[in-house]
């Protein structure tokens, strides 16, 4: 854990304008700064950064934070990851507290391991420009397939030279040890003494993480022994994991997130190609089959992805293979079948960058059609076949979670099929039944779904006429409040006690007393979250000041809600704005409104979240009417609407 003091003077020290400034061209407007958003595609700079409140927004994407934050999504951090980025910019020592023994041993040997891995990169580089052995074997396979001197570059292709334990010697010279050279598996020590490096006579694939760091290597041979592999990848290791990582994804994230779609193909040289062809949202699973780990890491950047395999027969299968997982994980998949004969590699190699883009937009096909159409023209007319390849196509529907997709993708499938679509669907269903008994995760998941299709469903048995704006949903209520909280809770409002009488009342105290009045929790985590903190901090400093509180929340630890604040104190309006707005002199700020706003997003709340709860119970009243318990939860629900109609009818 890094010490809360170290936190805070990383916090202090990280300027927004400098941090953002290192990805973003920032020009000066008035007291703000401006720029074209390094989050999306603009010709108009829309993306503000705000050096006075640490904050930047982009009013085209939505993006918004401060300085952490922005780290985080621009690079694709984590938070702890986050902060070591930034105190490394700042010349911040990172103090760890709380550590065991253990724990302190493995962070040095990830940290020492890493190290290697960057000096063993350099090296590799190094042998494959200055030595001739490196030049003449190395560089020329590169050049002859096709990849320059900046893409060589860029990827910090290299080479390891034949001599057996060259690299080896030269790492001890320098001061690496013996214990990490033979866990990176970057050298072997003999039985006999000495070393012989893994790698020699390879061309060199580093490997990279989301940050940047080298977690291992690829090398491919370029002799024609048939007793030694073809592509030989590092071996597992403190660092490296080769089902969590994904070739390619360091250059290619920023891409992903712009295109919303993540191009998926085979290897190392599939990946160069495409992405200096243009393609640059592209990975590679590196020649293992898919993982669920790698899914997800994909699900940080995009829930669309293409699969681009060989084009001949063989290359589509494979890319059928696996393939489930990725519908699982709740990703829309895509597949795109090349022209036979091609790869990824070959396909970029003879298009150029638009024709490739058009090329795949055309041709790309969703995964469940694709493989239908596939499967079915294998089998052709043979009634066995066809009966396997629909189960096969039934068993991949049902690993949908989304019911709606698979009612789709069950309609579309029954045509291709040549079924009956209800026929399809009820088989999917069971197929699904026998996965959730089988997986807690996915049925826990459905349960979740289930209850809330419940709780549609019981809202329906009866109407509860409320006098409120109909048009303002809980999730925008919840907001409403917590925005009138965070940039105005100090203040004091004027409302009328029960004799008619003004009655001057704190914003927040009024705000917080009315939740716990009636023991209500929000329904939108994040906004549970901030009224929390909010809570928190209120209760254990006297602040009377709302720009102290705001300050906190904007620098709080979670990202989540740092960037929820920033977003509602940079929108143009709190919404939903009060329908008396449209009454009411324009010219007047919200802040002129707050005796009327406030009180009256209350009560909407209240009234929303009481009925809300209210007709779960009337709809569970309907299957157990003489259940006492229920009703009386409905009683006391419905004095709590009473209390709230009479105390804010008469503000509002």
């Amino acid at each position: 854990m890094i010490d809360k003091s170290i936190v805070d003077r990383i916090y202090l020290a990280a300027n927004i304008v400098e941090v953002v400034g290192d990805f973003a061209s920032l020009n000066k407007k008035g007291v703000n700064y401006q720029a074209c958003c390094p989050f999306h595609d603009e010709k108009t700079p829309s993306f503000v950064v705000s050096p006075t409140k640490g904050i930047y927004k982009c009013f085209g994407c939505g993006k918004a934070g401060n300085s952490i934050t922005f780290v985080m999504e621009h690079e694709s951090m984590t938070y702890v990851e986050a902060l070591r980025y930034l105190a490394k910019k700042y010349s911040i020592e990172i103090v760890e507290t709380g550590n065991s023994e253990k724990q302190i041993e493995q962070k040095n040997d990830r940290d020492s391991l890493l190290a290697l891995n960057e000096y063993t990169s350099k090296f590799f580089v190094d042998k494959l420009a200055n030595s001739s052995e490196g030049r003449n074997i190395g560089r020329s396979y590169f050049y002859e397939r096709g990849y320059t001197d900046e893409t060589i570059e860029k990827f910090q292709l290299g080479y390891a030279p034949q001599q057996s334990d060259l690299f080896a010697r030269k790492a001890l010279e320098d001061g690496y040890k013996e214990k990490y050279l033979v866990e990176s598996g970057l050298s072997i020590k003999r039985d006999s003494g000495g070393y012989y490096d893994r790698f020699s006579g390879r061309v060199m694939f580093p490997i990279h993480s989301l940050s940047g760091n080298v977690l291992g290597f690829g090398g491919r041979i370029l002799t024609s022994e048939k007793n030694k592999a073809k592509y030989l990848n590092s071996p597992e290791s403190a660092v490296y994991h080769k089902s969590q990582t994904l070739y390619g994804i360091y250059f290619a994230k920023s891409e992903i997130v712009k295109e919303k779609k993540c191009i998926l193909v085979e290897g190392y040289t599939d990946v160069i190609s495409m992405m200096q062809a243009g393609i640059q949202n592209v990975v590679a699973s590196s020649g293992t089959s898919l993982t669920v780990e790698q899914v997800k890491l994909i699900r940080r950047f995009t829930t669309n992805v293409t699969v681009m395999y060989d084009g001949d027969k063989a290359g589509i299968k494979a890319s059928l293979r696996g393939v489930d997982i990725i519908l699982t994980e709740g990703l829309n998949v895509r597949i795109v079948s090349l022209p036979d004969g091609h790869d990824p590699d070959s396909f970029a190699k003879s298009q150029s960058a638009i024709q490739t883009k058009e090329y795949i937009e055309k041709n790309e096909e969703d995964f469940i059609s694709f493989k239908a159409k596939f499967l079915m023209s294998e089998v052709k007319n043979d009634p066995m076949g066809r009966a396997e390849v629909i189960t096969e196509i039934v068993n991949t529907i049902a690993v949908i979670p989304n019911e709606i997709l698979r009612a789709q993708y069950s309609n579309e499938c029954a045509k291709i099929l040549e079924q009956d679509n209800q026929l399809i669907i009820r088989n999917v269903e069971r197929r699904r039944a026998m996965l959730l008994d089988g997986d807690q995760g996915v049925r826990h998941f459905d349960y979740k779904i289930q209850k809330e299709n419940y709780s549609r469903n019981a809202s329906t048995a009866q109407k509860v006429d409320i006098s409120v704006n109909e048009r303002s949903s809980v999730e925008a209520m919840e907001k409403e409040l917590i925005g009138y909280l965070i940039k105005y809770g100090m203040q004091n409002i004027i409302t009328l006690d029960d004799d008619n009488n003004d009655l001057e009342v704190n914003i927040a105290e009024e705000i917080i007393g009315e939740i716990r009045l009636d023991d209500l929790s929000f329904e939108t985590s994040i906004c549970q979250l901030i009224f929390d903190e909010y809570v928190k901090i209120k209760e254990e400093n006297v602040y009377t000041d709302d720009k102290v509180i705001l300050n906190d929340l904007i620098n709080h630890r979670n990202p989540e809600v740092c960037k929820f604040v920033v977003e509602l104190i940079t929108q143009e309006e709190m919404y939903p704005q009060s329908r008396l707005w449209e009454k009411l002199d324009r010219s007047l700020t919200e802040s002129d409104m707050l005796n009327v706003f406030v009180p009256k997003a209350i009560a909407i709340y209240k009234l929303k979240i009481l009925s809300k709860i209210k007709n779960e119970y009337l709809g569970a009243l309907k299957i157990d009417a003489y259940n006492f318990e229920i009703l009386r939860h409905i009683n006391v629900i419905n004095q709590a609407r009473q209390r709230t109609c009479e105390k804010y009818s008469r503000i509002i």
